[in-house]
């Protein structure tokens, strides 16, 4: 028994499976639809970030298909939003969930500008993919549509968790966030991710870099169960340790030309890739 496991270490060791980009082509090669928004020309600006984020072996792992109902939260600049909605746009629905601005950590006009990027969120995405503005939809947490509630089947937290922790305003937006899945839905979390013995006062999300077993209890507490994670966002160059946080790293590049060289050579962070399931 002892050389069957010695053997079958050895063979894990030198047999480290597919890489990227053949998860890639099969993930692509497995789902035609995805495959065809990750090649959309209308992406070609976004293009250049895919070696670091790896949408089609992500999406897959989220199980995430053209059919589904799928909250994006906190979108942001817009890459994901431009291939999701590429994406579900056709057959299934994109929702752009925003911060809930009665949180009393947001000033006067960030509540504006949250009010704002929802209202215009679905024109947004309607001129990126060339689809109706009444094929999408957002609203802020605070503001959940009834008839929403328990009618997504995913839910994406894209690079955010840290600022929802740094804000003290987890807990509300989570609980706000499991009202929308059905029973069987599930959360994926894409985030920078600190070594495991980085000190609390590095990992409370000001840094951008939060602990891989934090962020599994913090969502387990909250109710829900981890379904699997994986490493297809990991990037071991990365030391997790910056002191200008994740943002000396590109796209960021926080200290401009100052061994610009060196950080574009690490690349984008490294993040873990986490999917969890709502418990009853």
């Amino acid at each position: 028994m002892r050389h069957l496991i010695a053997l079958a270490a050895f063979f894990a060791l030198t047999n480290p499976g597919p890489s990227l980009a053949e998860t890639a082509r099969q993930s692509a090669a497995a789902n035609p639809s995805l495959a065809a928004a990750i090649a959309d020309p209308r992406r070609d600006n976004d293009r250049a970030r895919d070696i670091h984020r790896h949408p089609a072996q992500t999406l897959t792992f989220f199980g995430v298909t053209p059919e589904m109902k799928v909250g994006e939260y906190a979108p942001g600049g817009g890459w994901y939003s431009r291939l999701l909605g590429l994406y579900l746009g056709p057959k299934g629905k994109l929702t752009g969930l925003f911060f809930d601005p009665t949180h009393n950590n947001f000033s006067d006009k960030a509540k504006q500008g949250i009010r704002d990027g929802a209202a215009k969120f679905p024109a947004d995405v309607a001129g990126w993919s060339g689809l109706p503005a009444e094929r999408f939809s957002a609203y802020p947490l605070g503001s959940i549509p009834v008839g929403d509630k328990g009618t997504f089947d995913r839910i994406l937290i894209i690079r955010t968790m840290h600022s929802l922790l740094n804000w003290s305003i987890a807990d509300s937006e989570i609980k706000a966030m499991r009202s929308l899945l059905k029973p069987d839905g599930m959360i994926g979390i894409v985030q920078h991710r600190a070594k495991r013995n980085a000190p609390f006062a590095y990992t409370d999300g000001n840094k951008g870099y939060l602990r891989e077993a934090d962020v599994i209890r913090f969502m387990e507490v909250n109710g829900f169960e981890l379904v699997r994670r994986s490493e297809i966002n990991a990037n071991r160059k990365d030391s997790a340790n910056w002191p200008e946080g994740v943002w000396t790293l590109p796209p960021s590049l926080q200290l401009k030309d100052q061994d610009k060289a060196k950080y574009l050579a690490i690349g984008e962070s490294d993040r873990m890739t986490l999917l969890f399931r709502k418990r009853p």
